[in-house]
């Protein structure tokens, strides 16, 4: 039997066929040009954050037993001198692995806290929790500054966690989420029946809101897809908790969810996003909100 071995003196890489050199070369390049993009891009965030380069939008939440808006999120977007307005999915991944997203969070929470706090006294502001930045140690700082100033009342506001949040049960999170609840700051679950989080792992938190996957409304029309959101629905309140719907885009989506006795729900059905101009052009000159 002939035994087929490299050359004397050849090392293993050049023994390397040139099709898997070619595509650990492609590798290479391709972490360096990531790399590369992320520092560019988190430079454009500090200087977006020194020149007024972010704005909120707010999309109304919808009760549907009532038909009307019982509060807001506010969804952060980015200047482009070319590109006009950059929606978060865009950005915020790459914030989240660098330290700007602190300053990022305490900038939402000023700016919404502001605006929300002259809205009526019975709207919410639904703000989006950023991981990262609660484990920084310096958001209860940045959102009792924001309080302060604003004079928003806590249980006005809302934050948004994901179901992956919970995966870890970290101890340093889990106090860092409780103390927010002790100022009265309410929790909501969104991307819930994601299949991420199980429900023995929600009860170590209060949570005020459960908020339905996108996935799920999607996938209404289809018996299974309803008998899924039927049995979230049913879950999400035995544990005491409003449950909302995003994405509803649809009339018949719509239909569906009221008689899944689904509590609120936003999407462009109802309103898309709008400014903080627009969002306050929709109630009375004077109201009875705080400051």
């Amino acid at each position: 039997m002939t035994i087929l071995t490299k050359p004397p003196g050849t090392s293993l890489s050049s023994a390397t066929s040139p099709a898997a050199a070619s595509a650990r070369d492609l590798r290479q390049r391709t972490a360096r040009r990531e790399v590369t993009e992320r520092r560019r891009m988190t430079q454009r965030l500090r200087q977006a954050l020194q020149d007024g380069g972010f704005t909120l939008h707010y999309q109304p939440i919808i009760s549907l037993g009532t038909g009307l808006a019982v509060g807001a999120e506010a969804l952060i977007r980015m200047h482009h001198s070319r590109r006009g307005l950059i929606p978060a999915s865009h950005f915020m991944p790459i914030a989240e692995r660098s330290e700007v997203i602190t300053d990022i969070m305490g900038w939402m929470l000023s700016t919404a806290c502001h605006d929300a706090a002259t809205w009526p006294v019975n709207f919410t502001l639904s703000l989006s929790l950023s991981l990262s930045a609660l484990r920084s140690g310096q958001l209860l700082r940045q959102l009792l500054e924001s309080l302060s100033r604003s004079g928003l009342e806590p249980e006005r506001l809302e934050m948004n966690l994901t179901e992956s949040m919970l995966l870890d049960d970290n101890e340093d999170t889990l106090f860092a989420l409780r103390a927010l609840q002790g100022l009265g700051v309410r929790l909501a679950l969104i991307n819930f029946g994601a299949g991420y989080a199980s429900l023995g792992a929600l009860k170590r938190l209060r949570f005020t809101t459960l908020r339905l996957d996108r996935s799920l409304v999607q996938n209404l029309t289809e018996p299974t897809g309803a008998a899924i959101t039927r049995a979230a629905i049913e879950a999400a309140h035995a544990l005491g908790c409003t449950v909302q719907a995003e994405g509803v885009e649809q009339e018949a989506q719509y239909h569906q969810l009221c008689a899944l006795a689904l509590d609120a729900a936003q999407g462009s059905y109802f309103a898309p996003p709008v400014d903080a101009a627009e969002m306050a052009a929709m109630f009375p000159p004077v109201m009875g909100g705080s400051g």
